[in-house]
């Protein structure tokens, strides 16, 4: 097998990868604020106490944690047009998939961070004569981000990586992008090379700064 990369130059970059790139990372930014919003959702409801909030949060939670993210996108592209009655596009299919998927992982881990506030953290907010909502948004989810920060954004990674499943459903990501360019070129094997180089080095990247975040979180603690 001969590999030449001397087709590789800035116009195949700024014709097709870029688009996906930008693609990708919007996907990513947006499923993570969204995932983080309705996660914590979950995560209240779950700990609420309440079992007509935690039955229905578990059920959601458990359910999305068991089935593979390609089949949830697979469903939600071709059933949803199906049940609206008018198709809703790849992009939008993949924006609303994915931030119904990652709240179920985000939420157990709001769940976890919220737990790991020592109860004397409450205790000491019901003191002061705070409601259960001021408690939680001024003394304990605050605090919560804070030590699950590392692993949210451990998770952002993970998400970034799972943009690529967003190829079963035609949607132009980064790596539809690096595989288009390999058919107009005709060098399909250099150009999955290439895409398997750059997230590499954009995952290995963040990994690191999740891990410089980490240690800093930990001296402050």
């Amino acid at each position: 097998m001969n590999l030449d990369f001397s087709f590789f130059n800035w116009t195949l970059i700024q014709n097709f990868i870029l688009k996906g790139l930008w693609f990708s990372i919007t996907l990513t930014a947006v499923a993570t604020l969204g995932g983080i919003f309705f996660g914590t959702l979950l995560a209240l409801m779950r700990l609420s106490g309440k079992k007509w909030l935690d039955v229905p949060a578990a059920i959601y939670v458990n359910g999305m944690r068991s089935i593979p993210l390609v089949m949830v996108i697979l469903w939600f592209f071709l059933l949803v047009p199906f049940i609206i009655g008018r198709p809703i596009g790849a992009e939008y299919s993949a924006f609303i998939t994915f931030i119904a998927f990652e709240a179920a992982y985000f939420s157990e881990i709001m769940r976890a961070g919220i737990q790991s506030i020592p109860r004397g953290q409450v205790f000491a907010g019901q003191a002061l004569g705070m409601t259960y909502s001021q408690n939680m948004m001024q003394v304990i989810l605050p605090q919560a981000f804070r030590n699950m920060l590392p692993v949210l954004l451990t998770q952002t990674i993970i998400l970034f990586q799972d943009t690529s499943l967003v190829y079963a459903i035609g949607a132009y990501d980064l790596l539809k992008g690096f595989e288009t360019a390999g058919k107009n070129y005709g060098r399909p094997v250099e150009m999955y090379m290439a895409a398997a180089v750059l997230y590499f080095i954009i995952c290995f990247s963040l990994s690191w700064l999740v891990k410089r975040l980490h240690k800093k979180i930990a001296i402050i603690r």
